[in-house]
Formats: C-alpha cells, structure tokens, sequence
C-alpha cells in the first residue's frame, strides 16, 4: 500500500496514523511507517496524520515525525488556531520543520472558529475539510441530500474552510470522495470544488488522484488567458486592460497567478 500511494501521481502522500489505525495497534502503526522510511527528497511531498492533540497518542506520534522529517503534518480535530500553534510549539524549530495541514472542520467548534478567528501561522500551510467526523460530532444521520450533494451543516464547513484558508493565505483542500468506485461522481465534486476556489483535493484511493489531477491541472486555454491577463496588466500601467474583450484587473491577476503557480 505504501509503495502503491507514493507511485500513484499524487501531490502529497498522506500516511495516516489516526482513524486508519485500530487503538491497539497505535505503536506498531508507528514502527511499520518507520521501517518504510524512503530517502528524504525523493518521490512525491509526505505527510504524516498525527492522532489529535487530546489523544494519548499524539506525542509518540510527534516523535516519530521528528525521526521522519516529512514535509507536512496533518493535524486532525484542530478546533482553532491555537492547535496549530501547539502543534507547532511541539515540532522542531526553523527551515527543515515541517508544515503544518489541520483538518478544520471535525467538530462544531472547528466550524464556528472558521468563521470567528484568524488562522494564520508561519507553518500552517493549508486548511482540510472533512463531512464524516463532522456528521459524528453534530449526531446527524447522514452528510448529503437524497440527490447526493452535500446537506446545508456541511455545506457551511465546506464554504467556511475555503473562506479561512484565502483569509490565512493557505492552501484550500477539498474533502474525500468516499465512493471511491464512482469516478464521474468524483469528477463532478472535484470539478465543482476547482470552480468555487478549491486549490486541491484529498484522494481516499490511488485509483482516484488520475481524476483528481485532471480536473485542477489548467488547461492551454487557461494557461494562455493567465499568460494574457498578466502580459496585458503589465504593459496597460494603470490597472485595467481588455483580454478576449472582457476588462481584467486586480482580481483577475490574482487569479492567473495562482493558474501559474506564481503565488
């Protein structure tokens, strides 16, 4: 499985330590990840999924990422921007730590600190959105209407993780598609997600980052119009300039930036 998710394509390589792992086997989890150990720097970014910072098992897991050296850690059940800080206190300081991504809507309270705070932090490199913890906490039955889009709570936790992630400066990472076997399904969320501002999506599965990949790589035509816009606002020198005869500006500019990658 290691060995299938570090060669499927994917941006990041998410090693789960959390919800992946039954409570009795929290340790082994840990030596088995370590064993797998891959030279730092080659292949895909990695990270590790700590367990919360109010289980047991967070600080041997922060250990092992010591040991490690991933280039993130994904923080679950973050419920503020103090998590981030605290995580960030108990990993080592300067350029080689790694980032930080908190999975940031789990539980009510992350919800309503989205909207409420300010999660900006040195580390803190993206903010994650997830409906089925989220169900757990609010006791639903269920996260999505009869016609399979998501229900009004977790349609807010969707929208408020994408608000606080552009309010930080961070990456804005869509949730799993837990179907896995559906890949139109799946090409439909990612495609809606890419629309609304999403920067990536999280994969359940290898079979699912082909599909992810696609739909949030820019296309020529995109390409071009970033190219465009940019060329265009330069040379105007006011501002304002016309590509494909529509007026482009500030917000337009931010927008071919991230098309680029210039962020």
């Amino acid at each position: 499985m290691f060995r299938k998710a570090r060669a499927s394509g994917a941006g990041v390589v998410v090693f789960d330590l959390e919800d992946a792992v039954r409570p009795s086997m929290k340790e082994e989890a840990r030596e088995t990840l370590a064993r797998h150990r891959a030279p730092h720097g080659e292949g895909p970014a990695t990270a590790i999924r700590v367990n919360g910072l109010k289980t047991g098992w967070c600080e041997g897991d922060i250990e092992l990422v010591r040991a490690l050296r991933p280039d993130f850690v994904m923080l679950p059940k973050a419920e503020g921007p103090h998590d981030v800080a605290r995580i960030a206190e108990r990993l080592d300081s300067g350029s080689s730590a790694p980032g930080i991504l908190a999975v940031a809507t789990e539980t009510s309270a992350s919800v309503l600190s989205l909207a409420a705070s300010d999660w900006r932090h040195p580390r803190l490199k993206g903010l994650l959105w997830g409906a089925e913890d989220l169900a757990a906490d609010l006791g639903a039955t269920g996260n999505r209407s009869p016609d399979g889009s998501y229900s009004g709570p977790f349609r807010l936790a969707r929208d408020l993780c994408l608000m606080a992630a552009r309010k930080a400066g961070v990456l804005a990472i869509d949730a799993v598609h837990t179907a896995f076997r559906d890949l139109d399904d799946l090409r439909r969320e990612a495609e809606q997600a890419r629309r609304d501002g999403f920067d990536a999506k999280a994969a359940i599965h290898p079979a699912q980052v082909e599909v992810i990949n696609a739909v949030f790589r820019p296309d020529a035509q995109e390409l071009r119009w970033a190219e465009a816009v940019l060329a265009s606002l330069a040379a105007s020198g006011d501002g304002v300039a016309v590509v494909d005869g529509a007026m482009v500006d500030a917000p337009h500019a931010s927008r071919a930036r991230r098309i680029l990658g210039v962020l």
